[in-house]
Order: structure tokens, then C-alpha cells, then sequence
């Protein structure tokens, strides 16, 4: 073997720390963010998500890629990492088959549209086998048939677009195209006594990891001619090609972020990234008041000293309609006796624009209130409201918290009662937690 090759048992190995990803999809499902003068490509390009894993290295009963986090499953969030592509036109998730109503459920559960389900094999090969057969049925097979056939692990969720252009292109050119990634660990060959025999260099060695894009006409004719030997004990793709079709795979190295959630642990990575990404940025909405707008805007200077960045606006009518389709995380800014009507259209307004369907929504109400102004009657009012409203906002995963301070005159009062109800609020949007749902908290 080439001693600069791959090393085709790389994804047995541990896999890098987890890595946050530079663009995390966060569009709504089968919808592409792709903008113009972005990269494309000019051809066909279908993808192949082998996902018949047991997941016995979780300890889970469940298999990871049915493992669910902020309410969807792990599979969900890797199919929407492809659907987001607008050149890839087709997606096949192989699943085994007594999961083919399962992942049937999940495709129309979040509304996937580029998604169709196969029935998997016994083994791994077979699995993909299955998926990239199925790519090339039909009467009119050859039209529909795929230029380039990338395939990927279902429990790859943070793959970007700019890598998966980067191997279609090679594959497109090449025949095969795969992903490598240095070894982490020393890779060592031990005697049959449980005994040291001897050591590969790591640095003239990569682990071979996901995606790895083929031509169409490649990996079918790898597959027709692969022996049983492969079927049954046989991992890597690449080398099928190479074997079956002389067809010697460009290598390109990817960026942490293509790490495979394997373990329990990763489980949470995958939960705690996710969590970060959404939690960049809020939208405060001010209702046009001037003392929200004060308020919002020292919010803004607060949270900004936090890493979240808050746009303030006064409403979402017109050309501010747009954080509707592109926040994840909304303050509303109420004063006084305006306030819970504005709450109410917020709410209205997310849930007609059907946001929440991929991720968690977070709403905090913030309620600006001078404290002789209300009546006790009005002030116990106030929690059960926003407890009413936030169990009907969770049954449409939109997580709402309300935070309420006081109008103060001393200066130094009002900026810790400011920094307080930033800090909350930061915390609130990380964190995401359906446990403080409909608590109105005091700064």
C-alpha cells in the first residue's frame, strides 16, 4: 500500500474534538439559502445516506441517527444539510427495514422534499448498494440519473456546502473524490499474545472519512463487480473504485467539522453545537415606544458585550418582515400597559411563518414597567398570562420566557437592572431550555 494513501480503517478511529461548523443550515426544510454568485455546478449531483447503523457504540437502545435533540432527530439535521444545497436534486436515506416507517415519519414530520427512503441490506455495502440502485430506477432512469453520487454518513451532521463542491467537482473529473483527515492516534499492529508488533508513521497516513463523491457510472459498475467478500465485511467505498474500476480517488482534506457523532458524548457535542450556532444573534422588537427603544438599545450594547448580536427594530411589518425567516430568537420590548397585546402578534406572526418546524424558537418577553403603575390585581395577572400563552407556544416549539424589570431614576440601578436582563436573556437563548418555559423571571 501507498505509504501516502488513506488509511481505509480511518473511521474506526476516534474522531477530531468536535468542531463548530462555519455556516450551519438555517433555512426551513427543501428551501435553499444558496445566493447568488455562490458556488454551483452545472450537473446532476444526488446524494446516498447509508443509515442502517444499530448504534451499539452509544450504549443507546435507540440508534444514534433516530437519537432526537432540540426535538428532532440526529438524521433530520444531516438530510437538511444536503436539502439546503439548491444543486443537489435528490436525496436516498437507506434505512433498514424495519425503519422505513420511522424515517418515513421523520421526512414528513419536517417537511424534507428532496427525500426518498430505501430499504437497506445486511451489511454497510449492501446498504449503499441499495441507495445507489435505486438512483438509476424508473423508465426514464437514464434521464433522471445522477452526473455525481455522493455518499455520506447519516450521523455526519455539520458537513458545508463549499467542502461538498469541492468533491463533486473532483469527482466529476477523477471518477472519485474522498475526504481524508490526519490521524489523531498512532496506529499500532499488536501480536496475538495482546504485545506491541509495530507501529505505522502517522504522518504519512490520513483517515479516510465522509463524503466521498463518485461518478454514477463508477461506483454502480464497482458494486456489479465486487465480490460477496466485500458485500459482507468491506467498508470503504474508495477502495472498491479503485479495485473494480482502476479508478484512483483524488483525496481532499476536510475540516473538523466533518466528525461522526459515534459515542453517547457526541451526542451532546452535536446538541451543544447546534445550540451555539442558533444562539449568535436576537431580534428585539420595540413596538415604536420610545422608552422600549432606550431599553432595546441598551439591550443591545449589554448583549453584544455577550457575543450575540441584536437587531432592533420596530416591527415586523414590511422589509423587517424578513427576521421571520431568518431569526431563531426574538425579543419583545413592551411598556407598561401595551404589553401583552404586542406579545400575542409576535407569537401569531412566528407561528404563521411556520419557523419553528426545524428548531426551537426562543421568545422573551421583556415588560418595562413602573411599579406604581399596575394594580396587584393586574401585577398576579400577569404570570398566569404568560404561563397560558408559552404552554400554547411549546405545543408549536416556540419557547417563551418572560423577564420583567422596574423603571428606575438612579442610574446605576437601571444599568444593573440592563445587565441583569441581557444576561438572562443570553443565558435563556443558549441554553434553550424547555424548563423555564412561562416563567416571568424579575431584573
Amino acid at each position: 500500500m501507498d505509504v501516502n494513501h488513506i488509511n481505509m480503517q480511518g473511521g474506526n478511529c476516534e474522531p477530531d474534538r468536535p468542531a463548530h461548523p462555519r455556516i450551519f443550515p438555517t433555512c426551513e426544510a427543501g428551501k435553499s439559502d444558496h445566493q447568488p454568485g455562490e458556488r454551483s455546478v452545472d450537473f446532476p449531483v444526488s446524494v446516498v445516506l447509508p443509515a442502517g447503523g444499530t448504534g451499539e457504540r452509544t450504549g443507546l437502545q435507540t440508534p444514534k441517527q433516530f437519537c432526537s435533540f432540540l426535538g428532532r432527530p440526529l438524521i433530520s439535521y444531516t438530510i437538511q444539510a444536503f436539502e439546503r444545497v439548491s444543486w443537489i436534486q435528490s436525496i436516498v436515506v437507506v434505512v433498514a427495514k424495519e425503519n422505513v416507517d420511522l424515517m418515513t415519519d421523520i421526512i414528513q414530520r419536517f417537511q424534507h422534499r428532496k427525500v426518498r427512503v430505501v430499504p437497506g441490506g445486511s451489511t454497510r455495502h449492501r446498504s449503499i448498494c441499495n441507495g445507489v440502485l435505486a438512483l438509476g430506477e424508473g423508465e426514464e432512469a437514464a434521464a433522471d440519473r445522477p452526473k455525481v453520487v455522493i455518499i455520506h454518513d447519516a450521523v455526519r451532521p455539520f458537513v458545508e456546502e463549499d467542502f461538498l463542491y469541492k468533491i463533486a467537482r473532483a469527482a466529476k473529473e477523477q471518477g472519485a473524490a474522498g475526504a481524508i483527515r490526519p490521524l489523531v492516534s498512532t496506529v499500532i499492529a499488536t501480536t496475538s499474545e495482546g504485545y506491541l508488533d509495530h507501529s505505522l508513521e502517522r504522518a504519512k497516513y490520513r483517515a479516510s472519512e465522509m463524503p466521498q463523491g463518485f461518478t454514477y457510472d463508477v461506483i454502480y459498475e464497482a458494486y456489479q463487480r465486487c465480490s460477496e467478500s466485500d458485500f459482507e465485511f468491506g467498508t470503504e467505498c474508495l477502495h472498491l473504485a479503485l479495485q473494480y474500476c482502476g479508478t484512483n480517488a483524488k483525496l481532499i482534506q476536510g475540516p473538523p467539522t466533518l466528525w461522526k457523532v459515534t459515542y453517547k458524548r457526541d451526542l451532546a457535542a452535536a446538541e451543544s453545537i447546534i445550540k451555539e450556532t442558533l444562539s449568535q444573534s436576537a431580534c428585539a422588537v420595540t413596538g415604536g415606544s420610545t422608552q422600549a427603544v432606550t431599553l432595546a438599545d441598551a439591550l443591545q450594547k449589554a448583549v453584544g458585550a455577550l457575543d450575540m448580536e441584536l437587531d432592533v427594530i420596530p416591527d415586523l411589518m414590511g422589509e423587517n418582515a424578513r427576521y421571520l425567516l431568518k431569526e431563531w430568537n426574538f425579543i419583545q420590548v413592551s411598556v407598561n400597559r401595551s404589553c401583552l397585546s404586542e406579545l400575542e402578534a409576535l407569537l401569531t406572526d412566528l407561528e404563521a411563518a411556520n419557523r419553528a418546524l426545524l428548531h426551537p424558537l426562543v421568545v422573551i418577553w421583556v415588560h418595562l414597567s413602573a411599579s406604581d403603575e399596575l394594580s396587584i390585581s393586574e401585577r398576579m395577572a400577569e404570570p398566569a398570562t404568560i404561563m397560558d400563552l408559552a404552554a400554547a407556544a411549546k405545543l408549536r416549539n416556540i419557547l417563551l420566557y418572560g423577564i420583567q424589570l422596574h423603571q428606575s431614576k438612579d442610574t446605576e440601578r437601571w444599568e444593573r437592572s440592563v445587565l441583569k436582563v441581557a444576561e438572562i436573556t443570553s443565558a435563556l437563548i443558549r441554553e434553550r431550555s424547555p424548563a423555564l418555559v412561562g416563567q416571568l423571571l424579575q431584573a
